[in-house]
């Protein structure tokens, strides 16, 4: 199905607007999507990938980190490059981004080009420590860091929603159309809402033959054979 779909979505774009693709669309599976971009329909016209720092952030004495793992959650950062010098109108407008998509606050670091970390965060971590975050969040001098910390669909909903924020506050789009596959989405999702495990697509997805063992004991754990096609985030 994926190949005639590509045929198909090269053979429109070619005709209708010049456009010749010549690679193949990428691949890729929902859970990669949820952890690098915190979607399901990933923007791939810029970077700004979400990166895992949840082993680097456990031994510091930050309490929003400490409670946050203790309650099984997972720390998670975005580097911005060369943004050191946000403003704190810059960074408030973020902050409060990230309260409105469930954040309880958002920790950041600004490393100077001097090589000074200048952050809160200082307090909290040793310069051990806080080299040790830094290199996992990919950032160098001249970087800006910011961080979620809660149960992974928080983290994922809010560090996906700053990433397309930042995409906007700096114009980072380049102009292209991106094409892409997302597949291997879960057969099921938990509504807290309802109690219950329910379809993640819906009820007539048919599984992965080999997840069906899982069916009843860990639902969570079933893929789906379904898929979008994701054209620039959407």
């Amino acid at each position: 199905v994926l190949v005639h779909l590509e045929d198909m979505f090269k053979y429109m774009f070619r005709k209708l607007k010049g456009i010749d693709f010549k690679e193949p669309f990428r691949r890729m599976t929902w859970h990669e999507a949820m952890d690098v971009y915190g979607s399901d329909k990933p923007d791939l016209r810029f970077e700004l990938p979400i990166v895992d720092v949840t082993e680097q952030a456990r031994d510091s004495s930050f309490s929003v980190f400490k409670n946050a793992l203790k309650a099984g959650g997972v720390v998670r950062a975005i580097t911005v490059p060369g943004k050191a010098d946000f403003t704190r109108n810059e960074i408030e407008t973020l902050t409060q981004q990230a309260l409105h998509l469930g954040a309880k606050g958002m920790a950041w670091i600004a490393w100077r080009s001097s090589g000074e970390v200048y952050s809160i965060l200082t307090k909290y971590f040793t310069e051990e420590q806080m080299n040790a975050l830094l290199a996992a969040a990919g950032a160098k001098p001249g970087d800006f860091v910011l961080f979620s910390a809660d149960k992974l669909s928080t983290v994922r909903r809010v560090l996906g929603g700053l990433r397309t924020a930042l995409a906007d506050m700096l114009d980072l789009r380049r102009d292209e159309y991106n094409i892409l596959f997302i597949i291997d989405f879960p057969q099921f999702e938990y509504s807290e809402e309802e109690g219950r495990w329910v379809a993640t697509h819906h009820p007539f997805t048919m599984p992965y033959p080999e997840d069906l063992q899982y069916l009843f004991t860990d639902p969570g754990r079933v893929r789906a054979q379904a898929f979008d096609v994701v054209l620039n985030g959407v």
